[in-house]
Formats: structure tokens, sequence, C-alpha cells
């Protein structure tokens, strides 16, 4: 036999089955959910099946978001729901609801089992959950290639047995199993393999009882009900969903072969239910997660004789009830990993990713390491920056802009339209993009190959203590240091915190985290004023203490506000969370590069840009628009003086503060053009409302001096650059996270007077010393 031609003939061996196609989510024929715990790879199973385009979004009425994609296998199309990632189905935090509803009511067609190989016992608590209420899915045993590097050996035939579905060993970051996995969710989807998942063995006696008593009861009002046994679980254990759908009646749609479609019932909201008040859309009923309803014609009466029984069955069972049911689990669980799993070799498993965990975590060098890292990557994103921002800025401003300038005089444009589009809007634009995008993009990338790494959640742990004294959530630390990018990122990156209470938190003090459109105000101004008030050997090191100070300080105050807020008005205690310490991992340098780029960097940008063009209008017509031979510039710096002299400012800066609302990037050339414009400066930029390359560090300072600006004035600049309210990029998407006005006039108000009040004191303090 030529084994050649016998392996290109199996269809595992055709690559070619298998193509990805991204957002197209038309015309599928069957839905494939994919959910397992946090860390295991979940993500990269998604990608290797849909490829790296995906459609995100939240789910219905939730702030947890979700991925949508699909591909297409022997001639059959698949979408494919990935699950937000979580340990258990027993609990009633966000994601944990939103990822057992959908397996329970949207009923996909194959429930993907995504486990990590190197903690199989762990992994299988969650397995055995999804068993009792699906018998459609596989087990994808992930990261077999961690496993064999840490002596653990995974009998996968034995595996498969116990649980009745099938296993499939993979490493999905090298693509390994991957087309074996597709197999095996062919063959459940169309039949071809039956499975017959595990179910709990072991439960109490008194448990079984309960459960048949109320299952007796929901059958008889809902007939012909899917996993009845789970159902009444919950109902025993009181799920809020479950008693919703009851009295409501929704649960007896259950017994249909649902659509599972998400996205379809996003767009077509009419084929819900015939009435939004009955189906509890903003309540939490079933209907959120998209499912099409119909009523059946239940009385009253009968539905709340099941919850009658079901408070009595919970009452004989006593308190521990839901210790019983997580210890039956966490049994069974065990029973199955000692008979497949096992440990060879004499060094035990992740002995070097704990010698690193004794250093990273430690209690005296996790905090030193923490800050040198976190340091490394600002000096790297704002020294790698300086070149490829000059290119663009060549590019954009001396070449384009004089160009642009010559076709409109061609076009024989008015002055005040060639000024408006081409010196406003146009130049804002060009700006934001010379300014920002090299930062952008090369920071997102060296913050994401952290966490690709493994670091970013020892930054959490090491984090977690202050936040919880705090009144705040460990997971704050992650949101704060994404804010350090942008300030954007940092709010949508919130959502990784369960507790509504502490993501707000999270998101009211992201602003003090110094995003990167304001790095380079705070390093320009430092070294011109701080820099050159020392030696010149020292004039570097003072500069870069002084923008660390201000980053520190913007921590410190993030704990401080966290703490003020979660003893008044967002009253509460820190809520606990598992943190699990991924093992270390090479990072994936290209797809990071791939992702962080599109995803983050290019959204972001995007937003910025959409911005800045109304901005640099604005900047425009406020230096150009004169009233009695006074521009509206003018009249407001004049108008504002009085008050920003309070503060250590001057109208210069107010101004140039409330034009670059959408983009902190344009504050620098914003002064710089007022000021030109205030003291007359001849030989300087190229007219009213035109922003002014600041590329020249002694042309600037020459600029500032001749505003008046003094040691103060650039001290309280910088406090003012940490302590102001956010840009407008920020607070559209503080809006679009917390669907309220009020928590986001909150967040942006709050950093703007507690500027204010800083620059107060210490203008003050500055006079009582001098």
């Amino acid at each position: 036999m030529d084994i050649q031609n016998s392996c290109e003939a199996c269809p595992l061996y055709h690559k070619d089955n298998l193509t990805r196609l991204g957002v197209d989510l038309e015309n599928t024929d069957y839905v494939i959910t994919l959910a397992g715990n946090p860390n295991t790879g979940k993500s990269t199973v998604f990608n290797n099946l849909t490829g790296l385009r995906q459609h995100t979004g939240n789910w219905p009425g939730k702030t947890v978001i979700r991925a949508e994609g699909a591909y297409s296998y022997n001639e059959k199309r698949y979408k494919v729901v990935d699950l937000p990632g979580t340990y258990s189905l027993l609990s009633t935090s966000v994601d944990e609801e939103v990822a057992r509803d959908f397996i329970l009511f949207g009923r996909p067609n194959v429930t993907v089992i995504v486990a990590d190989a190197t903690r199989l016992e762990r992994n299988l608590n969650l397995a055995l959950q999804i068993l009792e209420i699906t018998d459609r899915a596989v087990l994808c045993l992930n990261l077999m290639d961690e496993a064999r590097r840490n002596h653990i050996e995974i009998n996968v035939r034995a595996l498969s047995r116990e649980l009745g579905i099938p296993v499939i060993a993979a490493s999905a970051r090298s693509k390994q199993g991957m087309n074996e996995l597709l197999v095996a969710i062919e063959e459940v989807a169309s039949g071809k393999y039956i499975c017959k998942p595990r179910r709990a063995k072991n439960q109490p006696a008194n448990l079984k009882r309960a459960i048949s008593a109320v299952t007796e009861k929901i059958n008889g009002v809902f007939p012909d009900l899917p996993n009845l046994n789970w159902v009444a679980l919950r109902l025993l254990e009181g799920d809020q969903s479950i008693i919703d759908a009851i009295r409501s009646g929704d649960l007896g749609s259950l017994k249909q072969d649902l659509a599972s479609s998400v996205s379809e019932a996003e767009n077509a909201p009419e084929k819900q239910l015939v009435s939004q008040e009955e189906s509890k859309w903003q309540e939490g009923s079933i209907s959120q997660e998209g499912i099409v309803l119909e009523k059946g014609q239940i009385s009253q009466k009968e539905r709340e004789e099941i919850l009658s029984a079901a408070n009595a069955e919970r009452w004989d069972l006593g308190l521990n009830f839901h210790d019983t049911v997580i210890e039956t689990i966490y049994s069974e669980a065990s029973q199955v990993a000692q008979k497949t799993v096992s440990v060879s070799g004499s060094k035990p498993p992740y002995n070097l990713d704990l010698k690193i965990d004794k250093i990273v975590t430690s209690k005296w060098l996790g905090f030193p390491i923490m800050f040198l890292l976190l340091a490394g990557v600002f000096w790297i994103t704002v020294s790698g920056a300086n070149y490829p921002s000059g290119l663009l800025f060549s590019l954009l401003v001396d070449k384009l802009h004089p160009l642009l300038n010559e076709w409109a005089q061609a076009a024989h444009f008015p002055w005040w339209l060639s000024g408006v589009l081409i010196d406003g809007a146009y130049l804002s634009m060009a700006w934001v993009i010379s300014v920002m995008l090299p930062p952008m993009a090369i920071f997102f990338p060296l913050f994401t190959l952290l966490e690709d790494f493994g670091y970013l959640p020892r930054v959490a742990f090491n984090m977690d203590n202050l936040f919880r004294k705090a009144g705040a959530h460990g997971k704050q630390a992650l949101t704060m240091s994404m804010g350090f990018g942008c300030n954007a990122a940092g709010v949508v990156a919130a959502r990784v915190i369960d507790s509504p209470r502490e993501r707000l938190i999270a998101i009211i003090t992201n602003n003090f985290s110094l995003c990167n459109g304001r790095w380079p105000t705070q390093i320009l101004i430092a070294t011109i004023f701080i820099g050159t008030a020392v030696p010149a050997a020292m004039a570097g090191i003072v500069s870069a203490a002084a923008v660390v100070g201000v980053a520190l300080l913007g921590i410190f105050l993030s704990l401080v506000v966290s703490w003020g807020l979660s003893k008044t008005v967002l009253k509460g205690e820190a809520s606990t969370f598992s943190l699990e310490l991924p093992p270390y991992r090479p990072p994936r340098i290209w797809q990071t590069l791939y992702t962080s780029l599109i995803d983050r960097t290019i959204f972001v940008l995007w937003r910025a840009i959409v911005f800045a063009l109304p901005a640099g209008v604005l900047i425009w017509l406020v230096a150009n628009v004169t009233i009695s031979g006074m521009s509206l510039a003018e009249y407001f710096i004049d108008w504002s003086n009085p008050f920003a002299f309070v503060f250590g400012l001057n109208g210069v800066i107010l101004l140039a503060y409330i034009i670059a609302i959408p983009a902190n990037e344009i504050v620098i050339p914003t002064i710089l053009m007022l000021t030109v414009l205030m003291t007359g400066i001849s030989g300087v930029g190229a007219g009213a409302g035109v922003m002014i390359d600041s590329t020249s560090i002694s042309q600037t300072g020459d600029i500032l001096h001749a505003g008046g600006w003094t040691m103060l004035t650039a001290v309280n600049l910088m406090l003012f650059s940490l302590l102001h309210n956010p840009c407008s990029t920020t607070i559209f998407t503080i809006y679009k996270e917390t669907k309220s006005l009020k928590w986001t006039m909150v967040s942006t108000l709050l950093p703007l007077v507690l500027g204010f009040t800083i620059c107060f004191i210490t203008t003050h303090i500055w006079f009582l010393m001098h």
C-alpha cells in the first residue's frame, strides 16, 4: 500500500476542507459554541476555526463581550459562538449566566469544551456541569504540548469512555489536533456520533429525591422539556432566571429545537415575543440571550405550584445544599482524573514556572520588577515612536499639507474654505495620526506580548491587595495598565470585572492612567523646564523621573478615588475572585502584532480621527473669526486669564484643553499656535489657526517663555495633563459601556475638579515658598 496516497485520501489530510469564513455568518447549517475555563486557549481554537476576523459585541442586555465567526467544512457551514470563559455554571456571575443560558436554552448543535490538559481535574468540573445540560459535546483537550513538557500523561481513549463524548488531544497554538476536532464536530453535529454523556452518579439520596419531586412537578406543567434534572437543580438553588422563566411561561418553549442564532435575534427583534412586557426582556428572562420564544397557555396557579414545591424541597435540603452539589461534581471530576491522568519523571510539574513566580510575585521584588517592566515598555514606546512619528509628520504635514493648499488655490477655493478644510480639519487629523499612531503601534503589541507570555495576571496578583484595600477589584490593575496605552481601551477592558459596582469604579478612575496622547506633553514640558533646571549631565534622568512621578501620582490617585467611591456613592465590600496564574508561554509574535494592530490600534485611532476632524475646524474658527478686530480665541483667553492664574495656569492652556477634548495629541500644537497669536511673535507658524510644528524643542521653549511660562506653569500643566476630563473618544466609550449619562458625567467631571484642586494647592504652596 502507498502510505502517502493513503494519507492524501484521508479527509483529515486536506486542509482545503476547512474554509475560514470569519464574519460571514449567513446561511449556516450548524451552530457550534466554545466553552471552557479562562486561559485554556479557547480563543486560539476559535481563531483556528474561523480565522482572525470575527464579529464582536455584547450579549443582549449584558456588558459581557462575545465573539462570533464561521467556517465551512465538507460543504457544511458552521457558525461558532465563543462563550465567556468561566470556571463554573453553578454561581451567578454575569459570565457564568451567559454561558449556562446559551448552552441550556440556545441548544447549540455542538458544545466544544476546551480544557487545559495541564490542569485536567479542575477543568473537568466545568465539563461535567456542561454534560449535565447537553448531550452533544466534544472535549478539546488543549495544551497537550505543555502537558508533555511537564511530564503529564493523559489516556485520551479512557477519558472519552469515562465522559461518553469524543475527546481530541490538541495544541491549538501549533494547530495540532485541529483537523481531528473538525471531524469530531461534524460527526456529533450530523448525528454520526451519538454521545452518551456522563451524568452525576454520587448524589446524596435526599438530593436525588428532591430533584425527582421537582422534576415531576415541572414535567406535569412543561411536558417533554429537555434537561429536566438540570432545570430542577437550578430551581432548587433559587436561580432567578429559571424562576422568571417559569412565572412568565417561557420555560415551555425549551422543548423546541431552537435556532440559537444570536445575531439574527438581535437584527430581528420583532421575531421574539409578541409582548415585550411579558418577555421580561429588561428583567433578565430567558429571551435576553436572543432566543425566539412563544408562550404556551399555562395557568399562573400551575406555575406557582412548581415554585412552591421547589421552595419546600429547598427548605428540607438545608443550608449546605449548594456545597453538597459542588462536592458531588468535584468528587466526580477527581475520580475521572485519577483514572486517566498520570505524572511521570522526577521533576514536579511547573518547576520552572514556580521558580519564576517566587521572584515576580514576591513581597519585596514583585513591585520593583513590575515598575521596571512597565517603565521599559514606556521607554521603548517613547523612544521607538520618535523616528516613525517624524516620518509621518514630514509626509502628512511638511509635504502633503502645502501640496493640498496649492491644489486648493488652483481650484480657486475661498480662503475660508481652504482654511477650514486644510489648515483646520486636515492638519488636526495629520497631527493625531503622526503623534498617536506610532506609540500605539508599539505599546499595544508590547502590552499584548506581556499578556500572551503570562505576566499580566501576575501584575493583577501583585496589585490585588492594594485595590482590595481601596474597595476595588484586583483586576482593576489590568484595566489601569491598559489605560496607559489608551483610556478608551482601558474602559472597554473593565468588562473583565464581574461586579457592576467595581466595574464602574474601574471605569471612573481609568482616566488617571496617562494615555499615549498625554505622554508627549509630559515629556516635552519636563525636558524644556525641569531638565534645564539641573546640570546638563542630569537633565535626562531628572526629566524622566518627573514624568514617571506624574504617572505614579496617577496610580496613587486611582487608589484614593477608588477608596472614596467605595465608601460613599458606590459603597460595598471588594468582591473575591479566582485569579489563575497561567503557565508562562512563548508569545505568538506575528499573531500578536496582527491582533493588537487591528483590534486595538486601528480601532482606537479611527475613533480619535473622527473626533479630531471637528476639533481642527474649531481651532481654525476661533483663531480666524473676529469681532471688532479681535478673534474669538483672544476674547476667551483675555476673559479666562484671571481665573486660570489662580490655578497657576493661563487662558491659553484652558482654551487648548477645551479645543483638544477630541484628542489630547493636539494640546501642544494648539498651545503653541495660540501663544503665537497672543504674543504676536513674527516668523513662526503658517498663519492664524494653523498648528505649529513642535519638533524643535528649543524653539518650543522660546515660544512658551515668550508667553510668560514659568516653572510653576510647567509643573501645573503636567499635573493638569494628568487630571483633566477624558478625551471625547473615552467619554463616548464610557457612555457605551455604562449606558448611563449620570456616570458618564461623573467620569468626565471628577478628574477635572480634582485637577483644578491639586493645581490650586500646588500654586499656593509655591507662592508660600517663594
